[in-house]
């Protein structure tokens, strides 16, 4: 797996895109902080929803580097979620401009997946975390699912081996407000 994840952040290092899997579906994922590399993402998946794409952190000391206004209670969400859930936060920051949208909040979510986990921990960043596929499209639930489309427009293809067992459909999504607020967007 350490030869996969170092060709990975080679790859992100370059502002280059990956396609990789999560412990939901396939994932086209970019360094987060990179506006370039969000770009290429968007125009990969035919798309410009500032809410359609998330952020993959490692655990909650990163997302307090890159959210500077989130609740306490979505911090105790997340820990006893026990299924993937991404969070939308208050207070985004430190992110590439082009994933954050006018509310200035950002969705993130801590990857129970080991391949996803490796990645975060050598990376030290968000990696931006959009399902495979063109906007509109059915999720790519294992890579024979992925299109030709987006096969060739990434840079490198994390081989299936290290897929894990994810829960082949999308995460749960809660949007937090700065005040505690809770708005359930799928469960």
């Amino acid at each position: 797996m350490q030869k996969c994840v170092e060709k990975c952040v080679e790859v992100l290092c370059n502002g280059g895109i990956i396609l990789y899997p999560t412990d939901t579906v396939w994932g086209i994922g970019c360094d987060a902080t990179n506006e370039e590399a969000v770009r290429k993402v968007y125009e990969l998946k035919r798309s410009e929803d500032k809410r359609s794409m998330l952020c993959l952190m490692q655990n909650a000391d990163m997302i307090v580097r890159y959210v500077d206004r989130a609740p306490g209670i979505a911090f105790e969400v997340m820990e006893l979620s026990d299924k993937p859930l991404t969070t939308i936060l208050p207070g985004a920051k430190g992110v590439a401009s082009n994933l954050i949208p006018e509310s200035q909040t950002l969705g993130v979510r801590i990857p129970q997946h080991d391949f996803c986990q490796a990645l975060l921990r050598k990376f030290g960043r968000p990696i931006v975390s959009t399902s495979a596929n063109i906007s509109g499209e059915a999720a790519a639930k294992r890579l024979k699912d992925v299109s030709e489309e987006i096969l060739s427009g990434v840079d490198f293809v994390v081989p299936p081996r290290f897929e894990g067992k994810p829960t082949l459909k999308p995460s749960s999504i809660i949007a937090f407000g700065e005040g505690g607020e809770v708005e359930i967007i799928r469960s």
